[in-house]
């Protein structure tokens, strides 16, 4: 992975400092800032994000329907919208300050769930959590939640957890703060993480940032541990849209499957064991093709 070690001089006043760039690795639309198997081990719970620019109306464009169990994805829109067809949320569209929230528990089979909305294009990030034990193997709970239902504070929608009192609709553990940021041009603001969420990092998707901490269209930074306040500007230039997450560290090691992320052997056995018997369950389902052309979950 393209990361680089940041040394910064040191200052008369306290800053929290950046610990790690990295710009990720291109896959065609999707650049992979971050994966279980390298960043993820510094930064877990969170484990892995992608950041995708993508014309879903293409046909030629296809997500494989893929598995997970052991962990929660979540799906936010930064540029442009898609589409959701869902039983218990209904028919709407995720944009800028919507997502979908997606706890694979003990297993489930997705990836088509979204499809094209009313926009050429569809530009995001998709960021994977690592489950405690005790949620791990729990049921498949999926959200899709539009942007008019998601709180916000100044320039921030709070995607996942509490911040400075407004709480987001997920339905996702505690200790685990991301939210979705839009600064006008040479807006500043200051980011001051619960007092027990000593991990942090940011992720740029359009713009840049400026002064103390600089961070370019496409990159991700990670901060040394600490609770300190991250301060933050615009460019002069354009505005910035960038994520920013922040967590209380998970104690476990992390088993990894191709597609999982387990606590211990044990459960990653286990998670991966149910994924086989869902595959065949799934194949013996035929076409679950919606009328908007997307796919539903699958899971128990």
């Amino acid at each position: 992975m393209n990361a680089i070690i940041s040394h910064l001089p040191s200052a008369t006043y306290r800053t929290r400092r950046v610990a790690l760039r990295t710009s990720g690795i291109r896959h065609g639309k999707v650049t992979r800032l971050m994966s279980p198997a390298d960043l993820g081990q510094m930064l877990k719970p969170f484990v892995f994000l992608d950041m995708f620019d993508v014309d879903f109306h293409d046909a030629q464009v296809k997500f494989p329907i893929h598995p997970h169990s052991g962990l929660a994805t979540i799906t936010v829109i930064t540029e442009g919208n898609l589409r959701f067809d869902d039983d218990a949320d209904g028919t709407g569209y995720i944009g800028f300050g919507g997502f979908e929230w997606m706890r694979a528990g003990n297993g489930v089979w997705h990836g088509q769930e979204l499809s094209a909305g009313t926009t050429p294009r569809a530009k995001g990030f998709q960021l994977w959590i690592a489950l405690a034990p005790e949620l791990e193997h729990e049921s498949v709970d999926s959200q899709y939640v539009e942007a008019a239902s998601v709180p916000t504070v100044g320039p921030a929608h709070v995607i996942l957890g509490r911040y400075e009192g407004a709480r987001s609709p997920a339905r996702a553990p505690q200790g685990v703060t991301y939210l979705l940021v839009r600064l006008a041009a040479g807006m500043e603001w200051t980011f001051t993480p619960p007092s027990v969420e000593s991990l942090a990092w940011i992720a740029v998707a359009n713009g840049s940032l400026a002064g103390e901490t600089q961070v370019k269209t496409g990159e991700m930074v990670i901060f040394e541990e600490s609770n300190e306040p991250i301060s933050l500007r615009a460019s002069f230039e354009s505005d910035a849209v960038f994520v920013i997450g922040s967590a209380r560290p998970h104690p476990h090691e992390l088993y990894l499957g191709r597609y999982s992320v387990h606590t211990s052997s044990d459960s990653l056995a286990t998670g991966e064991a149910n994924i086989a018997r869902l595959r065949k369950l799934l194949v013996d389902s035929g076409d679950r093709r919606g009328p908007g052309g997307s796919i539903p979950i699958f899971s128990d």
